[in-house]
């Protein structure tokens, strides 16, 4: 079963940093692609940055320039470097995978995505 796990969340200061992990587990073969989504209270879930293979990474435009996404696959663990955080950026932030291949029973198996759990961010002074 492929699972993701977020960490890294916390309460910081405006301006302040912070840098989120999310690492899949389950087998895994190959994940084409990974993201950062955000969900603030009453608002629907929004990307904030992805990246595919090779490298290739996309961002809203609310956190160009401020966040980095980077990606280590061969620990299957993607990270969102935030830094000059603003109390808009407040939200629950959700890891995402694409197009993932894994073994399970013996079998190689794909799943077109799957979500973490989320983690919560506060920018607050």
């Amino acid at each position: 079963q492929v699972q993701l796990v977020e960490s890294g969340g916390g309460l910081v200061q405006p301006g302040g940093s912070l840098r989120l992990s999310c690492v899949a587990d389950g087998g895994i073969l190959n994940i084409d692609g990974m993201g950062w989504y955000r969900q603030a209270p009453g608002q629907q879930r929004e990307l904030v940055a992805t990246i595919r293979g090779g490298g290739i990474t996309t961002y809203s435009d609310s956190v160009k320039g401020r966040f980095t996404i980077s990606r280590d696959n061969a620990k299957n663990t993607v990270y969102l470097q935030m830094n000059s955080l603003k109390p808009e950026d407040t939200a629950v932030y959700y890891c995402k995978a694409e197009g993932v291949s894994y073994y399970s029973a013996g079998y190689r198996r794909y799943g077109s995505s799957y979500w973490g759990q989320g983690t919560q961010v506060t920018i607050s002074s």
